[in-house]
């Protein structure tokens, strides 16, 4: 049994799941707004759990919900969830969003999701990797049709997608009323072009907070921004 990845508060065992804990979900979970006025919150294609996790330790909300289509990584999620400090929160539900959002009459303050999508144009002979990784799993437009109908009022839709797909996920969710409300774009250092953007979607249509976020100065030395944003859960920060 491999070692499990450890956080501050909490612990992630990830040998079962095809996808592993990396640099994009942790950034999603520290970033997304989280206030006393969230009561609820879902995130989908949980994989780990470990976005999951961190929304329970930021957050008071009496129910955070998780989505996963694969079986062994929720079982995975189920096990780290009942490990963790925030168990009698945090609950999985075995099955695709598409079958979710149809059957579900919960509504939620905040959904937050790390989506699968093409980090290269080409498939590997994993088809659970494939699956975690490429966005035919899970399409943006279901992803945002979705988040529209189990979305309160007020609530967000926060997520992390490739810096060269924002324009079309903020088109895509303007169809549908949702707006960008925050947006953060992540580059790896000062010279590199940008690669992430983490967006904050909502019903309304405001100003857009925008900025940017390095998280290397160089090799290995982590900005002072990218550090005090991930201080409560890596380690070493």
């Amino acid at each position: 049994m491999s070692k499990p990845f450890v956080f501050k508060r909490f612990e992630v065992h990830q040998e079962r799941c095809a996808m592993k804990i990396g640099t994009d979900g942790v950034l999603l979970g520290a970033w997304a707004s989280v206030s006393d006025t969230v009561h609820s919150i879902l995130d989908v294609g949980t994989g780990t759990g470990v976005i999951a996790l961190m929304m329970a330790q930021r957050s008071p909300a009496e129910i955070v919900d998780a989505l996963e289509i694969d079986s062994d990584a929720y079982e995975q999620a189920v096990d780290n969830f009942e490990g963790s400090p925030w168990g009698d929160r945090l609950f999985c539900y075995h099955a695709s969003f598409q079958e979710f959002v149809t059957e579900i009459e919960d509504s939620y303050d905040l959904i937050i999701s790390n989506p699968p999508f093409f980090a290269e144009d080409y498939k590997t002979t994993d088809v659970k990797r494939d699956l975690a990784r490429f966005e035919e799993a899970l399409p943006f437009e279901h992803l945002i049709h979705g988040a529209v109908r189990l979305l309160n009022e007020q609530g967000k839709l926060a997520l992390i997608v490739p810096f060269k797909e924002e324009k079309r996920i903020i088109e895509l969710a303007a169809q549908v009323s949702l707006f960008p409300q925050r947006i953060t774009r992540v580059r790896g250092t000062p010279d590199t072009v940008l690669k992430r953007s983490l967006l904050e979607l909502g019903f309304l249509n405001k100003m857009c907070e925008e900025e940017e976020l390095v998280i290397e100065s160089s090799r290995h030395q982590y900005t002072e921004a990218y550090m005090k944003l991930t201080k409560d859960f890596y380690l070493k920060m």
